[in-house]
């Protein structure tokens, strides 16, 4: 219930702000910053609303999906002789992966290892 008055006092406050930027923009000094900030204030307002409805439909959803899925699982038999890891993969061959490259990407690689050789060194 407080979230509710929560929303109704920022809905309210953010009203009179609108008002307030109202009477600035009609005055002899008013801009049209002022009608923008008219045209934002209530939406500022509403917000926190919004934000209340949104969170509960996907706390609503989240809860129709967790009963959902509690069923399935009651409903779904696992076999027995299932493993519980996956088969390793395979692994990629290396020895191809470095054939393939090119010249100067090898020659950047070189010149990236003599660099953090030197930082090594001068760290020691």
């Amino acid at each position: 219930m407080a979230i509710v008055a929560t929303c109704l006092v920022s809905l309210l406050v953010c009203c009179g702000l609108a008002w307030w930027q109202w009477d600035r923009f009609t005055s002899a000094n008013g801009t049209f910053q002022n009608l923008g900030y008219v045209l934002q204030w209530p939406l500022f307002g509403l917000f926190p609303a919004f934000m209340f409805w949104r969170i509960s439909k996907l706390r609503q959803k989240a809860e129709a999906e967790a009963e959902a899925g509690t069923e399935a699982a009651e409903q779904r038999v696992e076999p027995e002789d299932k493993p519980a890891v996956p088969a390793p993969r395979p692994r990629p061959d290396v020895a191809e992966a470095i054939t393939d490259e090119d010249e100067e990407l090898a020659a950047y690689n070189r010149y990236l290892r003599e660099l953090n050789a030197r930082d090594q060194q001068a760290a020691e």
